[in-house]
Order: C-alpha cells, then sequence, then structure tokens
C-alpha cells in the first residue's frame, strides 16, 4: 500500500478519490488544489504516487507533472482525466505519467491502476 498526494482543483473530487483509496489500504499524505502547490507538497510530502487532475488553475496537471519529475525522475504520477481528453493523456504518457484514469471513477478500475503504478 502507498503514501499517495492527491491533487484536483475540486474538494468534491479529492474527497472522491480519498475514500477510494483508503477503502484500498493507502494512506493519503496530502491534498493540492493546484499544479503549484502539487509540487511544493510532493518535495515536503515525498509521496509514493501523486494522482493528478489535468485541468486546474495556476499550473495544469502536465505542467506540474513535469515540475514534480524535474525534482524526482522516478516519481509515480497517474493522471485524472475527463472522458474525451485523450489528447492531454498521450500528452501526459510523453511527459512521464505512469497511467491515468477516467472520471467519473469507478473505484475497482482506480485501485487497479494505483496497484499497478506501485508495483511498477
Amino acid at each position: 500500500m502507498g503514501k499517495i498526494l492527491i491533487v484536483d482543483d475540486t474538494l468534491f473530487m479529492r474527497t472522491l478519490l480519498k475514500n477510494i483509496l483508503f477503502s484500498g489500504g493507502h494512506t493519503i499524505v496530502g491534498e493540492a488544489e493546484n499544479g503549484e502547490d502539487a509540487i511544493a507538497k510532493y518535495q515536503e510530502l515525498k509521496p509514493d504516487l501523486v494522482t493528478m487532475d489535468v485541468v486546474m488553475p495556476k499550473k495544469n496537471g502536465i505542467e506540474a507533472l513535469q515540475g514534480i519529475r524535474e525534482i524526482d525522475p522516478n516519481a509515480k504520477v497517474v493522471m485524472c482525466t475527463a472522458v474525451g481528453q485523450e489528447q492531454m493523456v498521450k500528452l501526459a504518457v510523453k511527459s512521464g505519467a505512469k497511467g491515468y484514469i477516467v472520471k467519473p471513477f469507478q473505484a475497482p478500475k482506480v485501485l487497479e491502476e494505483v496497484k499497478n503504478v506501485l508495483g511498477a
């Protein structure tokens, strides 16, 4: 089980992910609501994995992913994307994302993707 940082600008989505991940035995070490905060919290908390929303204020998820990978090239980041954002997912994977989950979240798929990435 991993220590996870949840990054999403919407409290509802952070809470939903937190509940899913907690039910899977993971520890939530922190939350961030924008890309700038995500980079700072990553440095501070050193999580095993980050769930990262794509569309956020200040820095979007792709920019935050790139910032985190500059700090830690081995960072494990799973992008959270809405249906229809395939181009963003492709860009995220090119930028170093290890996986992605699609909104609306389905608990079994979220937990499976997190397990796969943590095991990688």
